[in-house]
């Protein structure tokens, strides 16, 4: 709903959903007609229509009724329903035998197929898997704009296709299809420690194409893949995922996928078998590049070796333009870092224990001669901010060579900005992370792993939930963790898998994403389906961990902890790896016990709440000395730990808030965190009032400290505080959410999910003179931008329609507050809710307010 009304609201609606547009205009919907329903439900409504078959044409619109009864009717939209069932599909799958012509690995093919269309095309859709990843081209021209695609999955469970219109690229007469497949995650052939080059489906690349064509006369045809197609080798000779990409642009085929191509040289393709899994139509959005960058700087640092800077680290490739003779070989190699020389240096990320090869992330272009050549990599990506260039026929400039950013193009729904600088620099910083570390799935660096570790990813989600719409991309890294999980129902550290991950670094801390992730999907979108889908997988993890638990301390696979805290190495944790593992099963538990009531479970739900005070108690009384009012590890991490978790009693909170702002003080003003208790801390501190401590911490420039990273010239979120590792992680992003949600005081309200009720209680603390945040919700976009003036504080607010809000307006004086120049308690649809600390709270609904009060200064302590 859209409205410049203050507390318009929804009603009552109406679905209707019909086979074709003309049944929606006459008001025939033939396969759904909800009748007017009185209700204000307005997201994530389920169909409740015919059944759907495959191939179908869904038309569709809403009506809705404000409270005065007025009816408002959508534009149509569309969806359409892609292929059901395996006897849907008629194509076999196809590969082809190719030479191997660098490092043992087979290269890349090309594969083609010739056919005729007498008639005059009415519709056309394809249906396209290519594993690893595939490029599909029709008369010429590549379908679509997806990079890097499909996204990766445990192909021997589910494969995802590609649904495309194709009508615009077919003509009555001659046409061809083409696809060009890379080896991807398909075939990882690169030995790591991750052993994704041992995983049980991995084999050569192969395709699986179907046209379905429609004619003007009502006459259907099918173009598929089969023995008729015919292979070749193309430009691509290598290609590997952590090292990168040999082009020789000698071998390409001009006109390769167009009708008018000689292919008398090609080969008969190889008939393939299944890949195993099922086929699934990817819903999530695709990998594409979704901007360009022009370099900074490029430097000669010895005769012959050019290294561009582009300015800040990025996930994707670079875009070489050169000229030059035949048979020139141009070599780019990426980094994060330069030495002391000026040279790259790779020493960061890779490592030889790691990744067992002699290139790491490094194209290959082989020039063929004819005038002005452009070459960017189609089958690897990089992580990376430098750029060394070898073998240019001359001398480097700025406009040889381009950066191409590539992610998983997550739609943008948020921002922040504040009068601090610094902040808004993190904020930049923690953005960049999130789209380096996403290609079809969260992953932890854009380079040396490119894994979807599940610490890192729950760690960060809620930023990731203000600042994108991740919603279809989390859910289809759910079905990866649940693709994975083992009939005993554990869940590995990784997912995708090919089978490592299950005992190693895998625990609570990390597995709790398979329950933290479609809980965060309830609160901040609403999606209690998510919650139903996974509802048995979560049941059955939690049950796997109390069956190797003992004593309901979580002992087992103690995996990674409080990973990359500032002293003592990645391993430093003070924290016992029991005590956080433990805190995370006691909140899985807590957790489970709200879905399964949620969902009408009520055994489930009365279970897990005996399960959850049993875990609770075991913890308290291992970890807890009351005599002492120490904890096991005493420092930060436990301290927030068991506030953030919830195992400090409500009368003890107070007492554990002053031992952590000791802690605190004891480090001035410092984190002494890894990734888990770093998000502790900053949230606990806000959540009993001390949102002012959190915000020293967050606006520190030395070491160890976001602002240490941006000092020293960070772009993106670093691995270790001290910066020897990985300079592109996203697990210490959190940092964004607590903006959001502190800072510009826009906070969910998990009893009424998806912001249909709205918190707002922003924090104007110390030096902020301004905060403005701003997040599209289900409902619509929920924005908070405060200043401060003097001893006035200014807050401009909307509220979606059919939402409401709760508004904590920090003030010395509740008489003293106006909106939009009168006195809040008789402003126009604005609700007194009386006084609450320093605070004055005011109920409204859907529409813009400006706020105005009295205020002292910053807003501190229990205020």
């Amino acid at each position: 709903m859209a409205s410049d009304r203050r507390g318009a609201r929804q009603t009552a609606y109406r679905v209707c959903v019909a086979s074709a547009p003309e049944r929606l205009a006459d008001g025939t919907a033939d396969l759904w007609d909800s009748g007017r329903v009185e209700s204000d439900a307005s997201v994530l409504v389920p169909y409740a229509g015919a059944r759907l078959r495959s191939r179908q044409d869904c038309w569709w619109r809403v009506c809705v009724w404000d409270e005065a009864g007025h009816e408002s009717l959508s534009e149509p939209a569309f969806w359409k329903m892609g292929l059901l069932r395996a006897s849907d599909w008629k194509a076999q799958w196809i590969s082809a035998e190719m030479p191997k012509r660098y490092y043992d690995v087979p290269a890349s093919p090309l594969l083609r197929k010739k056919f005729r269309l007498n008639k005059k095309v009415a519709s056309a859709w394809a249906y396209v898997c290519g594993l690893g990843f595939h490029e599909f081209y029709l008369n010429g021209q590549k379908v679509g704009d997806a990079v890097l695609h499909p996204a990766f999955t445990r192909y021997d469970v589910r494969a995802l296709y590609t649904v495309y219109d194709v009508t615009p690229h077919l003509v009555q007469g001659e046409n061809a299809a083409g696809i060009m497949l890379g080896h991807g995650w398909y075939n990882h052939h690169t030995p790591v420690l991750w052993n994704l080059h041992a995983a049980p489906w991995r084999h050569e690349p192969k395709a699986l194409v179907q046209i379905e064509i429609a004619f003007d006369d009502g006459t259907r045809t099918v173009v598929r893949s089969d023995a008729s197609w015919v292979c070749s080798t193309g430009p691509i000779l290598f290609d590997g995922l952590r090292t990168g990409e040999i082009y020789d642009a000698r071998e390409e085929k001009d006109g390769w996928c167009e009708a008018g191509y000689d292919a008398k040289d090609w080969r008969p393709v190889r008939i393939e078998r299944h890949p195993g899994g099922v086929l699934r139509a990817q819903i999530m959005p695709p990998i594409r590049v979704t901007e360009t960058i022009r370099p900074v700087s490029v430097k000669e640092v010895k005769p012959g070796v050019w290294v561009y800077d582009i300015g800040r680290n990025i996930a994707g490739w670079a875009r070489l333009t050169v000229r030059g003779p035949a048979g020139t070989t141009v070599q780019m190699r990426y980094s994060e870092n330069l030495g002391p020389d000026g040279d790259i240096d790779q020493s960061n990320n890779w490592e030889p224990k790691l990744i067992t090869t002699d290139v790491f992330q490094t194209d290959t272009y082989i020039l063929k001669g004819e005038g002005v050549e452009t070459y960017e990599a189609r089958f690897t990506y990089h992580g990376f901010q430098y750029v060394q260039v070898t073998g240019l026929p001359g001398k480097a400039t700025t406009a040889m060579l381009e950066g191409r950013v590539v992610h998983t193009d997550l739609e943008r729904v948020g921002s922040f900005e504040c009068s601090n600088d610094l902040l808004n620099r993190i904020q930049q910083a923690a953005i960049g992370s999130t789209v380096s570390n996403y290609h079809g799935m969260p992953t932890d660096c854009p380079h040396r792993e490119k894994s979807g570790w599940t610490g890192d990813a729950h760690l960060s989600a809620e930023q990731v939930l203000f600042n994108f719409e991740p919603s279809a991309a989390y859910t289809k890294w759910l079905e990866d963790i649940s693709d994975c999980q083992r009939i005993s129902g554990a869940v590995p550290v990784i997912a995708p898998t090919g089978g490592w991950g299950f005992n190693s670094g895998a625990g609570p801390a990390w597995d709790s994403a398979y329950i933290l992730i479609p809980w965060y999907l309830y609160i901040y979108r609403g999606d209690v389906e998510i919650l139903r889908r996974h509802y048995d997988g979560m049941k059955r993890y939690i049950e796997f961990v109390a069956t190797m638990a003992t004593d309901h301390i979580v002992h087992f696979h103690l995996g990674l902890g409080d990973w990359c805290p500032p002293t003592g190495g990645p391993e430093g944790h003070k924290a016992p790896l029991e005590m956080t593992n433990t805190a995370y099963y006691y909140a899985d538990a807590c957790i489970a016990a709200r879905i399964a009531s949620l969902l009408g479970k009520k055994s489930d739900a009365r279970r897990f709440e005996r399960l959850a005070r049993r875990i609770k108690s075991a913890a308290r009384k291992r970890y807890y000395d009351k005599k002492t009012g120490r904890l096991t590890g005493h420092s930060q991490t436990p301290i927030a730990c068991f506030l953030y978790q919830g195992l400090v009693e409500p009368d003890e909170k107070e007492t554990f808030l002053a031992m952590l702002l000791d802690e605190v003080a004891a480090h001035n003003d410092h984190i002494d965190s890894g990734i888990l208790g770093t998000k502790y801390v900053m949230n606990v501190l806000t959540e009993l009032g001390r949102a002012d401590v959190a915000y020293r911490i967050a606006r520190q420039e030395d070491y160890p400290s976001w602002g240490h990273w941006i000092r020293r010239g960070a772009t993106t979120l670093w691995e270790t505080w001290d910066g020897t590792t990985s300079r592109n992680h996203h697990m210490f992003s959190d940092v964004s959410a607590w903006f959001y949600k502190t800072l510009a005081g826009i906070l969910p309200d998990p009893g009424q999910p998806g912001f249909k009720h709205v918190i707002i209680k922003p924090w104007p603390v110390e030096d902020l003179t301004y905060a403005t945040g701003e997040t599209e919700t289900p409902y619509g976009p929920v924005r908070s931008a405060w200043r401060r003036d003097a001893d006035r504080f200014m807050l401009e607010l909307t509220i979606p329609p059919n939402s409401s809000a709760t508004v904590y307006l920090p003030t010395v004086n509740a008489q003293s507050v106006l909106e939009s120049g009168r006195p809040a308690q008789k402003a126009e649809g604005v609700r007194f809710g009386g006084i609450e600390g320093a605070r004055a709270l005011y109920h409204v609904g859907g529409g813009r307010y400006r706020f105005e009060s009295d205020l002292a200064g910053p807003v501190s302590g229990s205020g």
